[in-house]
């Protein structure tokens, strides 16, 4: 695993540094746009005062921080996989190009010292898992790995109150960022609860300091934060995009992990643009959120 030169003399000097994924630059995000989003999202990391480290699997070789060259490629090369923790010994002995999801990011991010995370969405429970018994491999990392993930809630495309009942037996803690109720991604509430409410974060740096002292850093945590009433989908469309976009992935025959990439192509596509347009908004604000938490708890350890 590399670390980037940057990345690395922060994480030594004890300050903020926010790891982002890969998966939302090669699989969510359109060429050739998908580069200069990147490179926003780092530099909303900035502006909120931590150190981006976009984490990626170049020929082979884990990244943790990507130069201008890496992103460029991981950006434009067509033959970038998907790879979540299991791909990664996989992906790394056949020397190949991978962009990570939650998963992923997280195992790495830990394994560098980072433990704050920003993305879109988390994965979750699918629809009809009682039968497929698909379920997103970042609840179960997070039930092991002790980083801070920020991100809108959990896709709307999938089951959230069997993703929230996951969560809650795995151990994995959910707060809201100034909101009782708990995102949907393109939608600022999913109709359910969220069980523990912040305002600052500053308040988020305290609870992740508390984990030392009870013993619990070793299991992930979620910071929900919705999406801004300016750039959520209007609900009505997202209901309708849902309920199509899911008959033509059965149509389809899409399954397994391809499933939420799918969907996501489907809303960009009948949605005429804008449900991007309310994904790279809230990337953008998740990014910035956790580089403020990142700072904050900076400040309390170092």
């Amino acid at each position: 695993m590399r670390v980037h030169d940057e990345v690395r003399d922060a994480l030594a000097d004890g300050r903020a540094v926010v790891a982002l994924e890969s998966t939302i630059i090669s699989h969510g995000l359109p060429r050739p746009d998908n580069a200069r989003l990147a490179r926003e999202f780092e530099q909303a990391v900035r502006d909120g005062g931590a150190v981006p480290a976009t984490v990626a699997v170049i020929d082979g070789e884990a990244r943790v921080g990507l130069d201008d060259a890496a992103l460029d490629r991981l950006a434009n090369d067509e033959d970038a996989v998907k790879v979540s923790v299991r791909e990664l010994a996989a992906i790394a002995a056949r020397g190949g190009v991978g962009s990570t999801t939650v998963a992923s990011t997280a195992h790495l991010a830990a394994r560098a010292g980072i433990i704050v995370f920003a993305t879109g969405g988390l994965g979750g429970v699918h629809r009809g898992a009682q039968d497929t018994f698909d379920e997103s491999a970042d609840l179960t990392t997070l039930s092991r790995t002790g980083v801070l993930v920020v991100c809108a809630g959990v896709k709307s495309i999938l089951d959230v109150g069997a993703t929230l009942e996951r969560l809650e037996t795995l151990g994995v803690g959910v707060l809201g960022y100034r909101t009782d109720r708990f995102p949907g991604f393109y939608l600022a509430d999913s109709g359910h609860e969220v069980g523990w409410r912040v305002e600052s974060a500053g308040e988020v740096a305290a609870i992740l300091a508390a984990r030392d002292a009870v013993g619990t850093d070793d299991l992930g945590l979620i910071l929900a934060n919705p999406i801004a009433p300016e750039d959520e989908l209007d609900r009505v469309l997202h209901d309708r995009l849902l309920d199509s976009g899911l008959a033509a992935a059965e149509r389809d025959d899409v399954h397994g992990k391809d499933v939420t990439p799918y969907l996501l192509d489907w809303f960009h596509r009948e949605s005429q643009g804008k449900s991007l347009r309310a994904n790279v908004a809230l990337v953008r604000s998740n990014a910035r959120l956790a580089a403020e938490v990142a700072s904050a708890y900076a400040g309390r350890t170092r």
